[in-house]
């Protein structure tokens, strides 16, 4: 699986935020894709003496949640820890990381935030339109944004609002359980993402994606 949209990583802070202005233009925020059999869930794992991390795929089928395949690669920081630009900081090992796999996803759910982003392109959007593939943020934390809080049963929603503009919502995903952060990426509407993060979190807070990429897979980084 190699990436449709190539650009320099060597770039400065605020290079890199003038592209992603440009991209920002590409998200797609409907349903552009057809059938769903096979989903991804990413995690980038960090050393904290050196500069050495982990990016992690794994894939799901997306009926069953059981495991297809998994890979890593092993890469080095090549962009400084800076709020807002984490994609070009985790985009360079996951990329390595999806041309080992076998199985392509037809969906990728990110642990972190899409569309809910101050320049409205968080790590989901610039991973699914680098691939030009259906793309799903979820965040365990809100980065921006206010909400009422939603019902709580079990798939209960509510507006994730920045400036007047609706940029994800604040999903239940479990019955009294503390709300998960939705934002879309890329090709898929904020209305499917969710129904997805539900088909995906059938017993726990978070989607299967984003338990399974953050188990001893990824551990090497976090001892």
């Amino acid at each position: 699986m190699n990436p449709k949209i190539n650009h320099s990583w060597n770039l400065t802070e605020l290079q890199a935020r003038h592209l992603q202005q440009e991209l920002a233009a590409k998200v797609t925020r409907e349903d552009q894709f057809e059938e769903i059999q096979r989903v991804a869930g990413v995690d980038v794992a960090y050393d904290k003496h050196s500069d050495q991390l982990v990016a992690a795929v794994v894939v799901l089928d997306a009926n069953t949640l059981e495991i297809v395949e998994t890979v890593t690669a092993d890469d080095h920081a090549q962009f400084p820890y800076i709020p807002g630009l984490f994609s070009f900081r985790e985009l360079p090992p996951l990329i390595k990381a999806f041309a080992k796999l076998n199985h392509s996803p037809d969906l990728i759910v990110c642990d972190g935030q899409g569309y809910a982003h101050p320049r409205r392109f968080g790590l989901a959007c610039h991973l699914g339109v680098v691939f030009d593939i259906p793309t799903i943020g979820c965040g365990k934390t809100k980065l921006l944004g206010e909400y009422q809080a939603p019902d709580t049963k079990r798939g209960a929603t509510a507006p994730l609002i920045d400036n007047g503009e609706v940029i994800g919502n604040a999903l239940r995903t479990q019955t009294g359980i503390n709300p998960i952060y939705v934002s879309i990426g890329h090709r898929i509407s904020l209305e499917t993402a969710c129904k997805w993060i539900l088909n995906l979190s059938p017993k726990y807070r978070l989607p299967e994606t984003t338990r399974l990429t953050c188990s001893p897979l990824s551990s090497p980084l976090q001892s």
